[in-house]
């Protein structure tokens, strides 16, 4: 298993473009099994979780094919099996994404449970119940899930969320986008990637309107064409970076970025005593020389503070003034990383879905573990400014999320090593 040997490395400098946003390409990808025709995508990054759906559509019948760098055209002409190879959709929780499409073009849909990181339960019981509503016919056992449409295909329904779960929301309107009449989702997500997946969709000839507000309305059409998207810029990338400056009291210029997506990061950095000037360049994040101090956060669906940021957020609040509070509302087993941070002398106390994190703690390095994808982030950001080295395993999780991860951070001035085992 590969590793990451991070050390201090002081102020980082420089600057350093964001990728398209993994959390947007993987249904932007699904929602091309709903065409025939096709679709051209850019910006796609390259990442493990793109390599593992790319295989997924492939085994389903899609032909995908990398056309220059980082671009992707997908072609699904005729769909060659309704159940995919069980071994590459376990690998990753968002190939239940292409569920909603599948059901809706092919009439069936037969899927393993899905994997992805053990951040918490995550049910799927909501994408299931608007499957439901919409006319599908469901059977669940301990390892799959069978869903069949009623003759004729879905139908429009209208659908309320117990909660605003981003992907019962992109699966829902992808069900619906090829369903006869009208679908409405109440309690919607108001994610940018749901946004993002809406302009695809409707560029393809979809009808969808509302997205990235409480209330979607998809009016179901016979068909969809072929058509050019590029993806959003990765928010979480984005943090990530911003929290980059900010733990190494360095000064980043980050490109290619939407800020509106960052504002709760923004405010908190701040507060914290950061500087953030935008520029018709992007977003210069100044920590050189500034007395940080604590903050509060709770984490809330968008636009609140993301629960994808918490983690790196949390590394970096161990390292200023004052004592701080992260109340995590998203997921309930997202503090593993507390554990890892605490061998490198964070001292972070936990209490149900609420982190006490003392502050203004001078860090070791030690070997820790990617708990999960930002969890991996936020050891690597720790490693930056501990004293030795810092040994990072199961960096899988970080592949999954981050385009070109180690490579970026040299050219800030890090010192980060892969090691091959």
């Amino acid at each position: 298993m590969a590793k990451l040997l991070v050390q201090n490395s002081g102020p980082l400098k420089g600057e350093v473009t964001i990728s398209g946003a993994k959390n947007s390409v993987l249904p932007l990808m699904a929602a091309c099994i709903l065409g025939e025709e096709t679709v051209t995508i850019k910006d796609v990054p390259e990442l493990r979780d793109v390599k593992i759906l790319t295989d997924v559509l492939t085994s389903i019948g899609a032909k995908v094919d990398k056309t220059e760098a980082n671009t992707l055209e997908i072609t699904t002409e005729e769909i060659t099996s309704t159940e995919p190879d069980y071994d590459l959709f376990n690998k990753m929780r968002a190939s239940i994404l292409i569920m909603g499409p599948l059901l809706s073009r092919a009439g069936r849909a037969k899927l393993p449970m899905p994997g992805g990181c053990a951040i918490g339960a995550r049910p799927i019981d909501l994408h299931l119940k608007g499957f439901k509503q919409m006319g599908a016919e469901i059977t669940v056992t301990d390892t799959f899930i069978d869903a069949v449409a009623p003759e004729g295909g879905l139908h429009g329904a209208r659908v309320y969320l117990d909660f605003p779960s981003v992907g019962a929301t992109e699966n829902i309107i992808l069900a619906a986008v090829l369903a006869n009449g009208t679908t409405y989702i109440e309690n919607a997500a108001k994610e940018p990637e749901i946004i993002d997946l809406a302009n695809l969709l409707n560029k393809m000839g979809a009808r969808i309107k509302g997205a990235g507000t409480d209330s979607v309305k998809i009016e179901g059409v016979e068909k969809l064409h072929g058509t050019f998207h590029r993806v959003i810029p990765d928010r979480i990338e984005l943090g990530t970076f911003m929290l980059a400056a900010a733990i190494t009291r360095g000064e980043i210029l980050i490109k290619n970025i939407v800020t509106d997506h960052v504002k709760p990061v923004i405010a908190k950095l701040e507060e914290c005593g950061v500087e953030i000037e935008l520029t018709d360049e992007g977003m210069v994040v100044n920590a050189v020389g500034k007395e940080l101090t604590a903050t509060d956060i709770k984490t809330l669906p968008y636009p609140g503070f993301p629960t994808d940021i918490q983690s790196p957020f949390m590394a970096f609040l161990s390292t200023v003034d004052g004592e701080s509070t992260v109340q995590e509302t998203v997921f309930e087993n997202r503090f593993m990383h507390v554990a890892e941070l605490n061998r490198m002398g964070a001292n972070i106390k936990t209490q149900d879905r609420t982190a006490i994190i003392p502050g203004n703690k001078k860090l070791e390095g030690a070997q820790v573990i990617a708990t999960d994808l930002r969890a991996g982030a936020a050891m690597v950001l720790a490693g930056l400014v501990a004293d030795g080295t810092t040994e990072v395993s199961e960096i899988y999780h970080i592949d999954r999320g981050y385009e070109h991860f180690e490579e970026k951070f040299r050219k800030l001035g890090a010192t980060i090593i892969r090691i091959e085992d």
